[in-house]
């Protein structure tokens, strides 16, 4: 199965509920190389585009000036799930593969692996964000989710509320840093200076909270996989609000099936057909 990028899908998701919920949208599409298995995507700061090739067990980078693209080895038995943009400008892989985080240098390629600890091992990582003082936090479906200081390379592991189930993660613009648990259908905020995580139970019940995404506002918006509602949290209030429930429209949203296929699409409001 391959799935749209992240943050493709989540412009995607964003416009159609808000205020430019009646803008044009011009979509593109770009073939990437054969085999690659795109899961994840993230816009790099020259344009470019990180997508990771979780089949092929590397990471990609699209170029939509030409739409050609290209694969970065990151390792034996690599398995890339998510990836992100840094502050120091590098792309940050949660390589399941190899139970690490993985940084791969933009300019030489160079990648560097941030190993987890051998007592947490088959975390399957999931996605990844930093906070504003520089650490980078992360999830682990396998019922985890952990901190690492880029800088000294040290790594703390968490136990998740529930077990199962951390998947997407996200920062809010004043530094609050959550997690949104698949399996354990709930939002979680992190504490950053202990480590532990407090449950915040969606409105609607096994709603499967897959991937969370921050607003400029500081809402969180949650997609539910099982439920097919998109939640919004607001982090300043403390208050949940839902969207419509149709019944798998968000979750496909979120995260579409590109069966057979191995493309990124780029989704651009108000552009001229």
């Amino acid at each position: 199965m391959i799935r749209l990028g992240t943050m493709l899908a989540a412009a995607l998701v964003m416009s159609a509920v808000g205020a430019m919920a009646n803008a044009k949208m011009a979509t593109q599409t770009f073939t990437v190389l054969a085999g690659a298995g795109a899961h994840d995507a993230y816009p790099a700061p020259d344009g470019a585009v990180w997508f990771t090739a979780q089949s092929a067990g590397k990471l990609g980078r699209l170029d939509p000036r030409t739409g050609k693209s290209d694969l970065i080895a990151l390792g034996p038995d690599a398995a890339p799930h998510g990836v992100i943009v840094g502050p120091d400008g590098a792309a940050w892989v949660t390589e399941g593969g190899q139970n690490a985080i993985a940084r791969v240098d933009p300019a030489t390629r160079a990648v560097k692996l941030f190993p987890l600890p051998r007592e947490r091992r088959n975390a399957n990582l999931n996605t990844a964000t930093f906070d504003r003082q520089g650490m980078l936090w992360f999830t682990g479906q396998n019922g985890l989710y952990g901190r690492l200081d880029p800088k000294s390379g040290t790594m703390a592991v968490f136990d998740a509320p529930r077990g199962t189930g951390p998947y997407g993660i996200a920062t809010t613009p004043d530094g609050q840093v959550f997690f949104a648990s698949l399996a354990g259908n709930y939002l979680g905020r992190i504490d950053l200076e202990t480590g532990t995580a407090t449950v915040l139970e969606p409105p609607v019940p096994r709603q499967g909270a897959r991937r969370v995404w921050s607003d400029s506002r500081g809402a969180l918006w949650i997609t539910g996989w099982n439920s097919g509602d998109l939640f919004r949290y607001d982090s300043k209030t403390k208050s949940w609000g839902t969207g419509s429930n149709r019944r798998g429209s968000i979750a496909a949203a979120a995260g579409a099936a590109q069966e057979g296929r191995q493309r990124l699409r780029r989704c651009r409001p108000d552009a001229n057909p």
